[in-house]
């Protein structure tokens, strides 16, 4: 999806395709309290108070760690859209989409650059790491950007994967350790556990049409 903003000289507009994505004005968790009671797991104070940036300001992470259809996505995109509208510079991308980036940039002797404009950015969603594992060059290249934003950024992680299993995902425990270790550092971490939205929603149209 890119860059959470669009820039048209002194003007600022959501990125339309993250703006629909997200749909804020009808997401789940963020209408209120009845909302959120579709997934107990979730503290409803904990994502409001994310919401005020303060993890921004602070250098801190946050990872949404759950099973498919939960909301960790539609958290982070609307996260990330609030940080936009406070014109914190803001990006969102696959994580297979960043890997194929960074390798490509790696092929074309280019690398230096492109991670810097990864690493440039206040807030770095990175969406659904964990469906497939990545050789051993992604997941250097994963490191070396993890680690220039160490510090320095916030950067938002949604995945499927528990953190036990992550050395599945880079190959070796000492690399899976070693970038587990500068996300959760300063760090939320979110575990979501309930059923999965886009499943109830069809759960509900076929119970409807059943009924009908």
């Amino acid at each position: 999806m890119g860059t959470v903003v669009d820039i048209n000289g002194t003007a600022r507009k959501i990125n339309n395709k993250m703006r629909s994505f997200a749909r804020v004005a009808n997401f789940p968790f963020l209408k209120g309290t009845e909302d959120f009671d579709f997934q107990p797991a979730i503290n409803k104070q904990e994502i409001l108070d994310l919401k005020s940036l303060r993890f921004v300001e602070n250098k801190e992470n946050i990872l949404f760690v759950g099973t498919p259809g939960v909301g960790k996505t539609h958290l982070a995109v609307s996260i990330a859209i609030e940080a936009a509208k406070h014109r914190y510079s803001t990006y969102f991308i696959n994580f297979y989409d960043l890997m194929s980036q960074l390798k490509k940039a790696l092929l074309e002797n280019r690398l230096e650059i492109r991670l810097k404009h990864f690493a440039k950015y206040k807030v770095l969603v990175i969406d659904v790491i964990g469906y497939l594992p990545i050789d051993n060059d992604s997941s250097n290249l994963f490191f070396q950007l993890i680690s220039e934003r160490y510090e320095k950024h916030s950067t938002i992680i949604t995945t499927n994967t528990p953190f036990s299993d992550w050395q599945e995902i880079f190959g070796t425990p000492m690399l899976a350790q070693a970038i587990l270790d500068r996300l959760l550092h300063h760090s939320h971490v979110i575990s979501i556990k309930g059923e999965s939205y886009r499943l109830k929603e069809k759960l509900d149209l076929f119970s409807n049409v059943s009924n009908s």
